[in-house]
C-alpha cells in the first residue's frame, strides 16, 4: 500500500495540502497525520476528496520511526524529524520505506512525504 504522510499548520488551507501531495509524487490508496491533526478540517476534506482513509497515528508510533529529513523543529514537537515522513512510514506499516524525502508547499503550510509498505 502507498500512504501519504501529511504534515500542517493550524490554519493551513487545502490548497496546500493538495499542492503538497502533488508534489510528493505517484497516487496513493490512503492518508496519514498525527492523531491530534486527523480531525481538522482541511486533511478530512483532502480525504474525502480522494477517496482514501485517513490514519490517525500516535505519537509514540510517530516518534518510532527513521525519517530522512531531519528538522530540530520537528524533532521537538513530534520526537521525529518529519510528521510527513513519519505519519507515511508508520501506516504503511512494517517494511516501508521512503519513496523521497517530505516535499512542502510553496506557502510552507503543509509538507508530504509517500511511503510504500512491502506488499506493493
Amino acid at each position: 500500500m502507498r500512504v501519504a504522510g501529511i504534515g500542517f499548520r493550524k490554519h493551513a488551507p487545502v490548497e496546500a495540502l493538495r499542492e503538497a501531495l502533488r508534489l510528493a509524487g505517484p497516487p496513493v490508496q490512503a492518508l496519514a497525520t498525527a492523531a491530534h491533526k486527523a480531525a481538522a478540517p482541511q486533511i478530512a476534506r483532502l480525504a474525502a476528496e480522494l477517496g482514501v482513509p485517513l490514519h490517525a497515528v500516535p505519537a509514540a508510533q510517530l516518534a518510532a520511526q527513521k525519517t530522512l529529513t531531519q528538522s530540530p523543529r520537528q524533532q521537538a514537537q513530534f520526537g521525529t524529524g518529519s510528521l510527513a515522513e513519519a505519519a507515511a512510514l508508520a501506516a504503511a506499516g512494517p517494511g516501508a520505506r521512503l519513496l523521497a524525502p517530505r516535499m512542502a508547499s510553496a506557502d510552507g503550510m503543509a509538507t508530504a512525504a509517500i511511503a510504500e509498505g512491502p506488499d506493493t
